[in-house]
């Protein structure tokens, strides 16, 4: 049932104060939330001390009501927040908590002003929400149960085997418990994990599959970060033959070339992760279009699955450019691949730009925002520039180019 005029006339009144005490809100509806021990264990706390949770939050429910009046141009964003409770295992019954802690949190931070009026339309608005997300949701854990290898909720994988790509990154390939097979994922998705870890209890957490497709395991790929508590359990104590609770392979950073254009990979550091899943998918296909990875590290010493990469340039499957921001000279020439000192600058992709090509864009958040808007300003339509957003999409910039 679509929300009532007067229930969009109201919510697009309150967009003044979602402007100003937005963040305020979400602090205090997650406060609510995770007071609830059932509820807590769904969110990376990691996310909640540096404020990326609520600021995520804040963003949508703003989004949310500036589009009140048509909701599906926030489809990338539902479609993105989708995936990504489907990976956690997030299921209806959830839902009622929120919305009695997003409730709440408006009529505590908005005091007298939160009129009966104001509250029954944001309870229609917040219903109608939950019920898109939900449908949603319901159609991706179908779609994962009928799929050959696929499955709903966790799954018992074993760590099949353990290899250190750099001194602070680790790849651990997964195979089921259970023996049988595995659903392909589509290149660029990621699994998520539940993990018991002592002194700090349940935790959540999603990795990319840095392996091609395949019926029988996946890989991941970590590295550690500082003071990252699920990365560095990984690091230290996560070894062969140790289970893990795995959900199945989400989110909606995937290749999609209709027209078999060229593809343009532009990564920093870790976020050649997913990419490599899709380098390695693409240079297997005899049709592949040209492929170019810009790729930017600290140091060779820092560069991961760089014996791969160096592999597929020297078999003229793809050509480089490998960006060294910690180096003053550069390693010797390598066939098919360029290499450069200093950090990946908007002038050198200004010279270096393909518009007929499909970029997939992966990093830090502030190399993302930098090379997208630098695409933008040459004029590469919005459709041809894809990426993914590690963690909550707390960045207004980069779920807006979304």
């Amino acid at each position: 049932m679509p929300l009532s005029p007067q229930t969009r006339s109201i919510v697009k009144a309150c967009i003044p104060a979602l402007e100003a005490h937005g963040l305020d809100i979400t602090k205090e509806m997650y406060r609510r939330l995770l007071d609830n021990e059932n509820i807590r264990d769904l969110f990376n706390m990691s996310h909640q001390k540096n404020g990326d949770q609520p600021k995520a939050l804040a963003f949508a429910v703003l989004a949310y009501a500036r589009h009140i009046d048509d909701p599906t141009a926030l489809k990338d964003m539902i479609e993105r927040i989708a995936e990504k409770h489907v990976g956690l295992n997030i299921l209806p019954e959830h839902y009622p908590h929120v919305g009695t802690a997003l409730l709440g949190a408006i009529a505590h931070v908005l005091g007298d002003q939160a009129t009966p009026d104001i509250m029954n339309a944001w309870k229609e608005a917040y219903g109608f929400l939950a019920d898109v997300l939900i449908n949603r949701e319901q159609q991706i854990y179908s779609a994962h149960a009928a799929e050959k290898g696929g499955w709903t909720g966790w799954r018992a994988f074993r760590i099949s085997n353990r290899h250190e790509e750099t001194a602070d990154t680790v790849s651990f390939t997964l195979s089921p418990v259970d023996g049988q097979s595995v659903m392909k994922h589509h290149p660029g998705q990621y699994l998520s994990f539940k993990l018991t870890i002592p002194g700090t209890g349940t935790e959540r957490r999603n990795y990319s599959i840095s392996s091609a497709p395949s019926d029988a395991q996946y890989r991941i790929t970590i590295r550690r970060q500082d003071k990252g508590v699920v990365s560095n359990w990984f690091h230290d104590h996560a070894r062969e033959g140790d289970v893990l609770d795995v959900s199945a392979p989400a989110g909606d950073f995937t290749l999609h070339t209709p027209a078999r254009r060229p593809l343009v990979f532009i990564t920093a550091g870790s976020g050649i992760t997913p990419i490599m899943s899709m380098l390695d998918t693409v240079t297997a296909d005899s049709s592949r279009p040209s492929i170019h990875l810009i790729h930017n590290t600290k140091t060779p010493e820092s560069e991961i699955f760089a014996i791969r990469t160096h592999d597929l340039a020297a078999r003229g499957l793809i050509t480089a450019d490998i960006f060294y921001s910690q180096m003053n000279t550069l390693p010797p020439r390598t066939q098919g691949i360029n290499f450069h000192t200093g950090r990946l600058t908007s002038s050198w992709l200004k010279n270096h730009d393909d518009r007929e090509a499909d970029f997939y864009i992966c990093g830090p958040t502030e190399f993302m925002t930098t090379v997208i808007q630098a695409l933008r300003d040459q004029g590469i339509p919005k459709e041809q520039i894809h990426y993914e957003l590690f963690g909550s999409a707390s960045d207004p910039f980069l779920v807006t180019q979304a």
